[in-house]
């Protein structure tokens, strides 16, 4: 399978989904990092251009030490729009990609790249889809859509699916993601310990040592049962 992680800055999916990429990709599926913008305006002492060429070589980086590709589309941070040429953009990615899950932020977020990026994905998603929107490539429907457990992120967020993420996945995140510099502290906030006290905080009561935590969109959370006996 394919999985296609669309975030709205380089780094966003990586943090919050990249332990379950580089676990997919140990278990022999395909992961993409599709980043909208790089995130280049939040480093205190670099300028935009100098950090968005910084994270750029910084997200490529990431990928190749988890076994996955990155792309990325031509915006600026703080500066995602939402609109239809950017769907359109993102639906041809989803097109040509052909990923059965992807995942993308939760809808509500103190940063409007973010809330941005929920829009965008979930347009795209169905633009993708459907046939008589003639692009470049055949249409293409994604199988599964889940929203990633982002500290910005954090309104109304009701995970209710928890990945068990195993020793050797952990350790090929832990190394990718110190290759970013805010990862490492180096602009404020300490990402890498609120992750990793998250993944311990989301799987101890899922009975594993450590989980990423996803939110399926309300449509997806029901369950037909035949018989009131099955599990669901």
């Amino acid at each position: 399978m394919k999985i296609m992680a669309i975030g709205g800055h380089a780094g966003d999916m990586d943090l919050t989904a990249g332990a379950v990429l580089a676990q997919a990709v140990l278990e022999g599926h395909e992961a993409v990092l599709f980043h909208l913008t790089p995130g280049e305006k939040g480093h205190p002492t670099l300028s935009a251009q100098d950090y968005a060429k910084q994270k750029i070589a910084e997200a490529q980086a990431f990928a190749e030490i988890i076994g996955a590709r990155v792309r990325f589309l031509d915006y600026g941070d703080g500066e995602l729009p939402v609109n239809d040429m950017v769907k359109f953009q993102v639906a041809d990615v989803i097109r040509q990609e052909k990923p059965q899950i992807v995942i993308t932020h939760w809808k509500n977020s103190i940063h409007k790249d973010h809330a941005n990026t929920h829009l965008i994905v979930e347009d795209a998603i169905f633009y993708a889809e459907i046939k008589h929107f003639v692009r470049e490539h055949p249409p293409h429907s994604v199988q599964s859509l889940y929203y990633a457990d982002n500290w910005e992120d954090p309104f109304g967020f009701d995970p209710d699916l928890f990945v068990n993420i195993r020793d050797d996945a952990y350790e090929k995140w832990l190394k990718a993601a110190q290759q970013y510099a805010y990862a490492r502290g180096e602009t404020g906030f300490q990402y890498l310990d609120y992750y990793r006290a998250l993944f311990v905080v989301r799987g101890l009561p899922h009975g594993c040592p450590r989980a990423e935590a996803f939110a399926r969109p309300a449509w997806s959370r029901q369950t037909r049962l035949a018989s009131i006996t099955e599990r669901g």
